[in-house]
């Protein structure tokens, strides 16, 4: 089982995504270069969270036109597991592979805080069996403030395309109180705000983001 950690200039978390996969999970991590291809065999892509090209523009912006987005794209289409993180939620909702932006926090200030979300919505590879389970985990972010018009929020609630959703109230201003949303012909692409591969070892005072990779990898498997 071999799952893909991408890499962008300004990338700050996927040493922390390959460690959590190889390292505690036990399953086979891979580096993968912006500017190269996909490997083939992948059972499953992250994008992890950064500021990928210095957030010029606008975060994720930039990030989205490296070559390797190109193939990022037809894995997903084709039903590939895709998970984007932080910058890499931003990164795929500004590919087109997940619905709404990622703007400004409310409060103008960058959030660095412990929060609880809830698995909610459809089952996707990264929520298997775990849909009503509360899981902390922290958030670092100045653009968490997920939004979309009301037309298609009704469409992401009616269809079970929010997976996770803070619990008392987004610390960013949030649409609804969203912290995740997924997409794609098997709700194989995965966004979410905050960083469970920071909470995947009781050392670090939480392990409850280990479940998530536990589902990844067993999906993917």
């Amino acid at each position: 089982m071999k799952i893909g950690v991408v890499s962008f200039p300004g990338s700050n978390c996927d040493h922390d995504l390959y460690h959590v996969v190889k390292h505690v999970c036990g399953a086979d991590a891979q580096y993968v270069w912006h500017k190269d291809r996909l490997p083939a065999g992948l059972d499953a892509v992250m994008l992890p969270g950064g500021f990928s090209y210095g957030d010029y523009l606008r975060c994720g912006a930039l990030a989205r036109f490296s070559p390797v987005m190109e193939d990022v794209v037809g894995y997903a289409r084709g039903g590939g597991p895709v998970v984007g993180i932080c910058n890499g939620f931003q990164i795929l909702c500004e590919a087109g592979l997940l619905p709404g932006a990622l703007l400004r926090n409310a409060s103008l200030h960058f959030v660095c805080q412990d929060v609880l979300i809830e698995v909610q919505g459809a089952e996707t590879p990264f929520t298997a069996g775990l849909r009503g389970e509360r899981l902390r985990v922290p958030v670092a972010h100045g653009d968490g403030n997920f939004f979309a018009d009301d037309a298609t929020l009704d469409r992401l609630e009616g269809e079970g395309q929010v997976v996770f959703r803070y619990v008392g109230g987004a610390p960013n201003g949030s649409a609804r109180d969203i912290a995740g949303v997924a997409a794609g012909p098997r709700m194989n692409v995965v966004g979410l705000m905050p960083h469970p591969e920071r909470a995947s070892e009781a050392i670090l005072g939480s392990a409850d983001g280990k479940k998530l990779f536990e589902s990844l990898l067993g999906a993917a498997g």
